[in-house]
């Protein structure tokens, strides 16, 4: 199956040995999409390489980002203003709604334009809110909530979907962990794991808001983990919209500007010369590991730096990558028809699978 199928996510191919409609056996060949993005990296200043990282997982782009300038930050000490955590927070929940209705999406098909923003910077944010955009944003949230209401109408009971979902795909808590899954995977099993409240980054212990878990641990309780966890991030997002500071949006852009001698506001050096190069800072000698929690699972940054300006090694951590190791297990004994319905389960995208 693949690695050009319509119903496969992205170029993925899997031998499928069968016996009739059974799966007896199945293994995921990977690297069609392999890009060196970690190689790409050790070559590049983190300025330099923002853009790419948007092409790991380009369904939840705005975590790829948080990841790449979280690592610099906790490496470096950086100091965020409030008000740019409480943006990055909106961000990253609006991205992570947007992730899983892209999923849902695929989801129900298999069973029957990218965007790159670019925005998240060392220190802050690229721009502050523009004027009208927190209003559109308590709009969206209120629409958006009635539409997670449609949704679970339209599809949580359909006898159809439950006949194709309910007990396919089947994890225990104990395999979940020694598997190493995250995200939904692992909390569908019963297993009360989310790094906003493990680890605490941003702001995210500033606003009340619940872990989504299930405990039957199939594709069902997958779908529905997600879907409660669309509704927690409009919770979020709202709460942050209506307690969000004033303030800078960043950091060492400000201080990078004060060093300008007799820049005035608007004129021409401002204007055309101040911002065209980008800051650069040395990554001191050390290691560390960073990690955010992304709509698929754990992302994280394996990160060393060498008093240069480019990242020593950059290693990345996908939730997809590890998510899939998986899947062969799950399919076997199971039917041919199974097999989209469980990888669909599992929500990968095959830009971070093979970087």
């Amino acid at each position: 199956m693949g690695p050009q199928h319509p119903s496969m996510h992205g170029v993925l191919r899997l031998i499928v040995t069968l016996d009739g409609e059974d799966v007896i056996d199945c293994e995921p060949i990977l690297g069609y999409l392999h890009r060196g993005m970690e190689k790409i990296a050790e070559n590049r200043t983190i300025i330099q390489y923002l853009p790419y990282v948007t092409r790991w997982d380009y369904l939840a782009t705005m975590f790829t980002e948080a990841i790449t300038v979280n690592a610099p930050e906790f490496l470096e000490n950086i100091q965020i203003p409030q008000r740019a955590s409480y943006i990055r927070v909106i961000m990253l929940e609006l991205s992570r709604i947007a992730s899983h209705l892209l999923w849902l999406g695929p989801f129900m098909a298999d069973l029957g334009m990218r965007m790159m923003h670019n925005y998240f910077r060392i220190g802050g944010v690229a721009a502050d809110l523009p004027y009208g955009w927190i209003d559109k944003c308590l709009d969206f949230c209120d629409y958006f909530l009635r539409g997670v209401i449609e949704y679970q109408q339209l599809i949580t009971q359909n006898p159809i979907f439950l006949e194709r979902v309910e007990g396919v795909g089947f994890i225990s808590g104990e395999e979940a962990v020694n598997w190493g899954l995250s995200g939904p995977m692992l909390r569908a099993s019963g297993i009360q794991w989310d790094l906003r409240k493990v680890d605490l980054y941003e702001s995210y212990n500033q606003f009340d808001w619940k872990v989504q878990w299930q405990k039957e641990g199939d594709s069902l309780a997958r779908y529905l983990v997600r879907i409660g966890e669309m509704r927690e991030s409009i919770k979020i997002i709202q709460q942050a919209v209506e307690k969000i500071p004033g303030g800078p949006y960043e950091n060492l852009e400000v201080r990078r500007f004060k060093k300008a001698k007799n820049s005035e506001w608007n004129d021409f050096e401002y204007r055309f010369l101040g911002k065209k190069p980008s800051p650069n800072f040395e990554l001191s000698k050390q290691e560390l590991y960073a990690r955010v929690e992304a709509p698929k699972g754990e992302l994280g940054i394996y990160l060393v730096g060498d008093d240069s300006l480019f990242p020593w090694r950059w290693k990345i951590r996908p939730p997809g990558f590890i998510n899939l190791q998986i899947l062969p297990q799950l399919v076997k004994k199971m039917k041919l028809a199974d097999i989209m319905t469980i990888l669909g389960s599992i929500d990968i995208i095959m830009g971070e699978v093979d970087r």
